[in-house]
Parts: C-alpha cells; sequence; structure tokens
C-alpha cells in the first residue's frame, strides 16, 4: 500500500461513541460501602472510541472520527479536545441539543481498572450520521449485535477494515456478532472476548479458530503480550508484554489497535510491526494521558521523515 495521503483522504475512520472519561489513579484501595477513598491522580479526556482516534492522531495517523455527540459542557470538552489539542477530523461527526454526554468514571488499582459508565441511547448511528463515508486507507470497529452496513460499504470500496470487539453484557456471546468479520481484514479482541466468542479453551485455541473466520487474527493478553496469526500466510507471531509499572491501563486495548493499524499502513516488517503495539499501550499505562514515541527510526505511515524525540506529555485536564 502505498504511503502516502491522496487528496482529503483520510489514513483511519473510526466510529463508536465518545464518552466523557474522569479516571482517578494512585487508589491505595478500592472504597468500601460507606468510605471515601483520596487519592493523588486525577485526569479527565475524551474516552471510548476517542481512545484510538488519539492514540492514531498522536502516531501520525491522518484520523477521522464519526460520533453523535451532546452540546452540553461535557461534549464541549471533548469536540475541542479532539478537534483542536488531537488534530481528529470531527466532520462526520455531530452535535445533538437533547442528549446527555455519557460518562465513565475509571478507578486505576493493582495494575488494572474498574469503571462505572452512565449514558442513554445514541440518538444516531454512523450511517445515520454519514451519507456517503469519508474515502479512508482503513476503517476501525466493535463488534455490536446488531448489523452494521457502513462496514460493507467501506470494504467493498477497498478499505481495510479492523475490528475488535467489547464486553457483552448479555453473556450470550453470540457467533453471529462475528458476522461482521466477513468484510474485515483483521481481528483484535482481548483473550476473555476471544475465548468466548470461540468458545475454547485457551488464547491460541481462539486465535486459531478467528484465523478461519478472518484474514489477520490477533488475540491480546494483557501483561503476557499478544498472538497474531496471518491466516492467508500461515505467519504466526507471539510477543511477550514489557513490564512497566502499571498507572493507568485505561484505553491500553485501544492504543494497541492503533499502533496495529499504523504498522499495517505504514508496511513494517513483522518484526516491527508485531512489537510496536505491544510497547505503546505499555507506554499509556506507565503515563497518564502521555504521548508515546513512534520506534526509532520509523516513518509515519502517511510519509515524511523519521519523527524527532517524542513531543511533551499531555497535561490531564482538570475536572
Amino acid at each position: 500500500m502505498s504511503a502516502t495521503v491522496e487528496g482529503d483522504r483520510l489514513d483511519l475512520f473510526v466510529a463508536g461513541i465518545v464518552y466523557l472519561d474522569i479516571i482517578f489513579t494512585g487508589l491505595p484501595e478500592l472504597p468500601a460501602p460507606g468510605t471515601e477513598v483520596w487519592t493523588h491522580g486525577m485526569g479527565s479526556s475524551p474516552g471510548g472510541i476517542a481512545n484510538l482516534a488519539v492514540a492514531a492522531s498522536r502516531l501520525g495517523v491522518r484520523t477521522g472520527l464519526s460520533s453523535p455527540m451532546s452540546s452540553d459542557a461535557y461534549g464541549e470538552f471533548c469536540w475541542q479536545i479532539l478537534s483542536r489539542e488531537e488534530n481528529v477530523d470531527l466532520s462526520a461527526s455531530r452535535r445533538f441539543d437533547d442528549w446527555h454526554s455519557p460518562v465513565t468514571v475509571s478507578l486505576a488499582y493493582e495494575r488494572d481498572r474498574s469503571m462505572i459508565t452512565h449514558g442513554h441511547p445514541a440518538p444516531a448511528t454512523v450511517d445515520g450520521l454519514v451519507g456517503e463515508l469519508p474515502a479512508a486507507r482503513s476503517a476501525y470497529v466493535s463488534l455490536e449485535r446488531e448489523p452494521v452496513p457502513w462496514v460493507r460499504r467501506a470494504q467493498r470500496a477497498g478499505t481495510l477494515v479492523f475490528a475488535d470487539a467489547g464486553w457483552d453484557a448479555t453473556g450470550s456471546w453470540s457467533a453471529e456478532a462475528l458476522s461482521v468479520l466477513d468484510h474485515c481484514h483483521a481481528f483484535l479482541p482481548n483473550a476473555v472476548e476471544a475465548m468466548r466468542y470461540t468458545h475454547t479453551g485457551s488464547p491460541d485455541a481462539a486465535l486459531r479458530a478467528l484465523a478461519e473466520r478472518v484474514p489477520v487474527a490477533v488475540v491480546t493478553c494483557g501483561p503476557a503480550g499478544a498472538l497474531a496469526l496471518d491466516g492467508r500466510t500461515g505467519e504466526e507471531a507471539s510477543v511477550p508484554g514489557i513490564p512497566v509499572e502499571a498507572l493507568d491501563p485505561t484505553g491500553a486495548g485501544d492504543v494497541f489497535g492503533a499502533g496495529f493499524v499504523t504498522g499495517t499502513l505504514a508496511g513494517w516488517p513483522s518484526g516491527t510491526g508485531s512489537r510496536s503495539p505491544t510497547l505503546w499501550p505499555r507506554c499509556r499505562c506507565s503515563t497518564s494521558a502521555a504521548r508515546c514515541p513512534r520506534p526509532a527510526g520509523a516513518t509515519s505511515p502517511t510519509g515524511g521523515a523519521p519523527p524527532g524525540p517524542a513531543p511533551p506529555a499531555a497535561t490531564p485536564k482538570p475536572r
């Protein structure tokens, strides 16, 4: 694939819901009923699908986002951060006056996180927001119980579609949700999601089952790293995780996805492409809203000179 941008063509188109994330770090313990816990770390930022869009944009990927967003104070905050500070193209997004922004509170504790979320049904889907999909080299989607018509249109237009999975709160883990993979280039669930959707007993078995449904299957295994299998060539990769002190794991999977898309678009050799996506989420986990550097000597998938030092960390916005 070419590593240049053609006119207004995006490198990556993502669609989904943007949440206001309020993240607490450095918790000495989780609060018990009737108690209060003070912590020394807190930040606010756009979350949900915005995690992946921001990570990709920071890696030099020209990214567009389609999402319904509220015109309330939380939505205005997210819109300004994404469009002005993170250089995410929001021309395919739309503001709504009669809808409350969804909000997630994330509690980072003992190398993991717990979340509390409040929200209402979205007032529009991506098909309702976008008449004709923007031209893009790649797109990213999360599995949904309902059909996602725009994915089929994107694939027919020559877009490489990447997919991940969300937690199935119904507990059904229906194989019907995997039907979208018929139009995808790669699927990147975590180990628990992969095993539940494939009804297998190990990440490796789940990987092999998924490789029968999608050209490139990837299973992330948390601190243990990631597994990947190219069903077209039989090429396999098993990349160990990189030990770091986990400060904030919120959005680590999204950062992995952004890294994987970046490596694919840039055509990096498999050794670099498989290693780097495990490094970037570790950078995200060991900092709070930090900008993660690209591998030394690598170029942006949009072309240009090798990057210099990583830009300074973004300052978490006070609530």
